[in-house]
């Protein structure tokens, strides 16, 4: 009786023992799974940080061969600002050297680009003007008539300024511009056209119109002062005039008197009338007014 009491005991002792293994076995691998998937979560947390692209850079790579200044995109503002920023070195250079300020200025706009042109920006360059076997100083290459031609390289803008005065006062090509009045801007433009400076056949015109467009004769009777001789020719010869005795500007429109911000553009269009043939009816030698001046329009 004893020893089946023992035995029964064994068998159950073994029994519970077995039963309670796969229970630890399964306790373990749920923990295992459970890792497993804490770190599957973890990775898939981190993955889009390494994978996510980079934003590209924007750069602005601009090619080494110089445009052309003729292609150059500038707006009003600029040209005007342009005129602001060099307007006393060309009054200086006329003064100096006896060129007008307004072919120097315009010359300076559509030569640069009104100073955005990539050979202004690179070589402060303003006027195109090229080495040339006399030039000793640093030069760019760009392209022009021809491929790759040599230009000639500045510190300063101001630098190209007097390069430029000195290079037409030291060119025999250029001695008949010397001969022109200093106020006579438009023998100035088909003069340097016609010496060779450039080879566009509208040159001249595009000198005029900018010189026109924004008033830069101005700075030529600044330059030359308040005794400009084409100023006092031009009014004593439209006070000579008949028909001239009208001071009422909306009465009998023959006659116009000029008022401050006038110009001869502006007072062309106010009264349908080309501005040459404002100039021929007043012996006009050029766009110069003064206010109180009497002008025909009719």
């Amino acid at each position: 009786m004893f020893k089946k009491t023992l035995l029964l005991l064994i068998t159950i002792t073994l029994i519970g023992c077995n039963a309670s293994k796969p229970a630890i076995a399964t306790t373990k691998k749920a923990a295992t799974t459970q890792q497993k998937k804490e770190r599957v979560a973890i990775q898939t947390k981190k993955k889009p940080v390494y994978t996510k692209p980079e934003p590209k850079k924007t750069t602005n790579n601009t090619t080494e061969v110089i445009e052309s200044t003729s292609k150059t995109v500038v707006t009003n503002t600029l040209i005007s600002d342009y005129i602001s920023q060099y307007k006393d070195i060309a009054m200086g250079n006329m003064k100096s050297y006896g060129i007008p300020a307004s072919i120097i200025l315009a010359q300076g706009i559509l030569e640069s680009g009104a100073g955005r042109g990539d050979l202004a920006l690179s070589s402060n360059n303003h006027f195109g003007i090229k080495c040339h076997k006399d030039w000793v100083g640093e030069s760019v290459r760009h392209d022009d008539d021809s491929a790759q031609e040599c230009f000639r390289k500045y510190k300063d803008p101001s630098e190209s300024f007097r390069d430029h005065a000195l290079f037409l006062t030291g060119k025999s090509r250029y001695a008949t511009l010397f001969t022109y009045e200093k106020g006579d801007y438009k023998a100035w433009a088909k003069g340097l056209r016609a010496a060779g400076y450039a080879t566009d056949p509208k040159y001249p015109e595009k000198l005029i119109s900018y010189i026109e467009r924004y008033e830069l004769h101005q700075y030529d009777n600044i330059a030359m002062g308040k005794d400009y001789v084409v100023i006092e020719k031009t009014t004593t010869v439209v006070v000579a005039k008949p028909n001239t005795t009208n001071n009422n500007n909306s009465g009998n429109l023959s006659t116009y008197e000029v008022q401050k911000g006038d110009t001869l553009y502006s007072i062309s269009k106010k009264f349908n009338v080309l501005v040459d043939d404002l100039k021929q009816k007043n012996n006009l030698a050029d766009n110069t007014l003064s206010i109180g001046q009497r002008l025909i329009v009719k």
